[in-house]
């Protein structure tokens, strides 16, 4: 029965052609007696004969019967026909169909998302925030030079899979399965570092006429909830100017410096972003950057010409996921602070809202980080106010091996931000959260 009424709610789009469905039927029958005055007499001696023969049966609980019995052959005829339909359009039916249509037509309504970065951290991103909105562009870095992302840019010319093929497998439809697939890594022979899911996007590359058309297609095959899209098609390499005056090039030597960054930079210049991604930005509710490395997974993203004027005109809420650690080649003794001047000097106001973990990270991983040069983000609240920028402190931290993001923490978090920026900022748990399932919620205080 609850099953029935969901056909029922709102948005599914299903009400108004159930009814047109039910509608034609006495159409029908009035066009077939214009048709055949004698089938009118026909109905009329049925009637007739079933009234004599059932002389001590009320007339009325006969009428009750036949209607009934009449709607629960349309009704389970129509069933078992969209039943025999879908089990050749979907052949997985291990979720109701349903449910299915349910939740992809809440995830439809759910707010417009563009998040921009690169590495773990964007991915991470993207499978929380699948569970809210399906309106997600995720604008991935194209300056990876290293592992197989790496030695495929140096042999076949093409921009580095790596990351985008994180994105992808994050937003599909079914990641788990799709995970161990596209993540397979082999591990002997000439393939042997080689992942999977990159080689399938180096196939596509040369099958769809390009990268962007490769990465359209595997989002195709995988379903995803959104779009993935490079930050430009053009085979860039990321540049740092060091604080020693020296110049490197190269995204695997810019994180293994132990020099301070002063800034970086493309070779070109000038490249040009995809359209898609400026007009995303444009109609979007939330701009994202990160969370991910500083100088190698974000700021590169907003180098790409015409990217940071889109965000700064952009009336989204424009937001930065600021790292919970620091990074010993990129951003050793960074605070929260540093990060966010860093971004601003490189791009100019991109960032209005910052987010921030205020979980305390174990002790364990707190002496594993520190023997590598890495401590937890300094948050220097009174200097961030300074630039106008408001402050979200959330606990954020999955508890692991690492010290990483945990994906439904920090999407419940974001959408926080996106639903109601002010009680966020003043610690309120009482919001309207949207949720797929239900739409905009109030939630529990904690």
């Amino acid at each position: 029965m609850a099953s029935f009424i969901k056909w029922l709610s709102p948005g599914m789009k299903v009400k108004r052609w159930l009814f047109l469905g039910l509608l034609g039927l006495p159409v029908l029958g009035l066009g077939l007696a214009l048709l055949d005055r004698h089938l009118v007499g026909w109905m009329t001696a049925v009637m007739d004969t079933l009234a004599n023969r059932l002389t001590d049966f009320p007339q009325w609980l006969l009428g009750v019967l036949a209607v009934l019995f009449g709607l629960t052959m349309m009704g389970y005829g129509f069933k078992m026909a969209l039943r025999s339909v879908m089990g050749v359009v979907r052949p997985d039916q291990s979720e109701k169909l349903v449910e299915t249509i349910y939740q992809r037509r809440s995830l439809q309504r759910g707010p417009k998302v563009v998040v921009i970065g690169g590495g773990t951290g964007l991915s991470s991103l993207l499978k929380g925030l699948k569970e809210y909105t399906s309106n997600i562009t995720a604008i991935v870095a194209v300056t990876d030079d290293g592992g197989s992302s790496g030695r495929l840019r140096y042999n076949l010319g093409i921009l580095p899979p790596g990351d985008i093929r994180n994105c992808l497998v994050a937003l599909a439809d079914k990641e788990t399965l799709m995970e161990e697939v596209l993540q397979y890594r082999f591990d002997s022979g000439e393939l042997a570092g080689h992942n999977l899911g990159n080689l399938l996007l180096a196939g596509l590359n040369d099958v769809s006429g390009g990268f962007d058309g490769a990465v359209k297609a595997l989002s195709k095959v995988l379903a995803i909830r959104g779009q993935v899209l490079p930050a430009t098609l053009e085979n860039v390499v990321l540049g740092a100017d060091l604080e020693d005056k020296r110049v490197i090039f190269g995204e695997c030597n810019i994180s293994a410096t132990t020099c301070r960054i002063n800034r970086v930079f493309l070779r070109p210049h000038l490249c040009q972003p995809l359209p898609e991604a400026l007009a995303a930005i444009k109609e979007a509710d939330a701009v994202i950057l990160g969370p991910g490395s500083l100088y190698t997974s974000v700021i590169p993203n907003l180098l790409v010409d015409g990217m940071a004027q889109a965000i700064q005109t952009s009336p989204a809420q424009k937001i930065y996921i600021c790292n919970i650690m620091t990074q010993p080649g990129e951003t050793r003794g960074y605070s929260v602070y540093d990060h966010v001047k860093a971004i601003l000097d490189h791009a100019g106001p991109v960032v209005e809202h910052i987010l921030v973990n205020s979980e305390p990270i174990p002790s364990r991983l707190l002496k594993k980080y520190r023997e590598q040069n890495a401590r937890p983000v300094k948050v220097d609240a009174n200097r961030l106010e300074d630039l106008g920028i408001k402050i979200y402190s959330k606990y954020l931290v999955q508890h692991t091996n690492v010290v990483r993001h945990q994906p439904e923490k920090l999407a419940y978090a974001i959408m926080e931000i996106i639903s109601n920026p002010k009680a966020a900022a003043s610690g309120q748990e009482s919001l309207r959260i949207y949720q797929p399932s239900r739409g905009f919620r109030q939630t529990a205080k904690r």
